[in-house]
């Protein structure tokens, strides 16, 4: 059962840090699939709708890829997992 007032968790609440890590679970699949899509998108659409062909559009959709992991997903992996914290 959950403790505490609505407007002051307890943040030892299992339920609470159970929930915080499911909500950076699910935030960090999305950020990969974010960052895979661009890459897939970009890499297909150089590949096949312009004169560039197959090794530009796979340049560029590991440019792409290497810039979505370092901007999207690698900063979201080392932030802390609480919420609230100071930083996020």
């Amino acid at each position: 059962m959950a403790t505490g007032s609505p407007f002051q968790p307890n943040p030892n609440d299992p339920i609470l840090v159970e929930h915080e890590r499911t909500y950076k679970a699910f935030n960090i699949l999305i950020r990969w699939c974010m960052t895979l899509l661009a890459a897939a998108i970009s890499f297909l659409t150089l590949w096949f709708a312009t004169a560039v062909g197959f090794i530009g559009g796979a340049i560029t959709g590991l440019i792409v890829f290497f810039l979505g992991y370092n901007f999207l997903v690698r900063n979201e992996e080392h932030k802390p997992l609480d919420v609230w914290e100071e930083g996020r």
